[in-house]
């Protein structure tokens, strides 16, 4: 029989630490069961839709210069419209994260004199340079574009009469932040997010809905853009690139809101008909095809970390027991130490730069020290074992990916030795106390 206690002890966990997560998984087998059917679903959604697309061999070639013709390329923007059930997608490695697709989707699709909306309180750090809060070169509010926030109640739910008094003639697009960002916030649901959209339209039935979807795509059956979302954007190196995509971002919606951002990625004139795929396809199209295995085990990582964590005694987002909606976890432990020993314990899990030491620093579009603890094949691949969080109150540590959940199970467990090693958590699973 084989001795996984033995093998947990090579990476210096005790059989106390080992116990207790076997207890916890334990209980968590027939949820993780729901997972397997949610990504069996959405396997088989790629897999149509890359057959209604007809990818071939041809398909994973790749081209240079300009890329004109591309098969490959075209194809796959073919396969991400058909997964999100839109007019169009502009899926490419020329868009380099998250944050470069959300620009690209605000800025093309907003003129000077236009007002952008977010109904869901505060946009992600990196947002805040992009639309202007933090004054950046190249802002939206350097091209006379105003910005306007409506937070959420304090129970998390929207200010349906505080939206309604922000609309108005100027108000040209609507940004949706599906996950919590550096908040202590639940993520919304694809339902939430499409009531949202649909009190908003009608209002204002010709503003343009736009949902920030990282770390969303494929927790659920269906995507923002199956309720009304004109644009979904989101990052090839977190859930839909599936841990192989080396670089890339989409957006994916209706026709002309693709059809601008393509416009403003490459030139006037231009649009989709240039950017060369170069050696990349095969990667796009394996990650995407992996896509929903992959979440799936990140997710289940997300829900493992929150049992192990809360009954503990620290604050989880969600909790134990709630539904996901994304793949992060968020785990406040109230002081420094904890947040850096977190991030520790995940880079010494990694396959990867384990032998680093992560520290906080200030990394560019963040107001406050960041931690960041990601062994990672791709750099900076947020669907792979990874972990962060700001060094500010409430010190909270934002938890996700695995590529595979033995991979986040080491990860997490390795975290708590980690803590109770620095003092953060004693050797009996209780939150210490009195931390500065």
């Amino acid at each position: 029989m084989l001795d996984l206690k033995q093998q947990y002890r090579r990476f210096g966990i005790s059989e106390n630490v080992y116990d207790y997560g076997r207890e916890i998984l334990n209980s968590l087998q027939e949820r993780f069961m729901q997972i397997d059917q949610t990504a069996e679903y959405n396997q088989l959604k790629v897999i149509h839709a890359m057959q209604t697309a007809n990818v071939s061999e041809a398909c994973l070639l790749g081209t240079t210069g300009y890329g004109y013709n591309d098969l490959g390329r075209d194809t796959l923007e073919k396969v991400y419209a058909a997964v999100f059930q839109t007019e169009d997608a502009l899926v490419r490695p020329q868009i380099t994260c998250g944050t470069h697709a959300l620009a690209l989707a605000l800025m093309s699709n907003l003129r000077p004199g236009d007002e952008l909306l977010s109904p869901v309180g505060k946009p992600y750090d990196t947002l805040e340079e992009v639309i202007g809060i933090r004054p950046s070169k190249g802002s939206l509010q350097e091209y006379g574009i105003s910005y306007r926030q409506v937070d959420l109640l304090a129970d998390g739910s929207f200010d349906y009469e505080g939206i309604k008094a922000a609309l108005h003639d100027r108000t040209r697009l609507v940004t949706i932040q599906r996950s919590k960002g550096y908040q202590t916030r639940p993520t919304l649901s694809v339902d939430q997010i499409g009531e949202l959209i649909s009190f908003v339209k009608q209002i204002k039935p010709d503003v343009i809905c736009m949902v920030d979807n990282c770390y969303g795509e494929f927790v659920e059956t269906k995507e923002p853009s199956q309720v009304g979302a004109d644009m979904v954007v989101g990052s090839l190196i977190k859930n839909p690139g599936g841990g192989l995509a080396p670089i890339g971002g989409y957006i994916a919606g209706r026709k002309d809101c693709v059809e601008n951002a393509a416009y403003r990625l490459t030139s006037p004139g231009l649009g989709k008909e240039v950017g060369a795929s170069l050696g990349v396809l095969p990667s796009l199209y394996q990650g995407l095809f992996l896509a929903p295995t992959v979440t799936a085990s990140a997710l289940k990582g997300a829900i493992f970390a929150a049992n192990i964590y809360e009954k503990i005694g620290f604050p989880v987002v969600p909790d134990a027991c709630q539904s996901r909606h994304d793949i992060i976890q968020a785990v406040t432990f109230g002081s420094p130490q904890g947040v850096i020993a977190f991030c520790e314990g995940i880079q010494a899990a990694a396959s990867v730069d384990s032998f680093v030491t992560p520290e906080p620093w200030d990394m560019p579009g963040y107001d406050s020290k960041v931690i960041m603890a990601a062994g990672a094949f791709v750099s900076g691949s947020s669907i792979e074992l990874s972990a962060d969080g700001p060094i500010a109150p409430p010190y909270a540590v934002y938890f996700q990916g695995g590529l595979t959940f033995p991979h986040a199970k080491l990860g997490i467990l390795k975290t708590l030795q980690n803590l109770i090693d620095k003092g953060v958590v004693t050797p009996d699973f209780k939150r210490q106390e009195n931390l500065s």
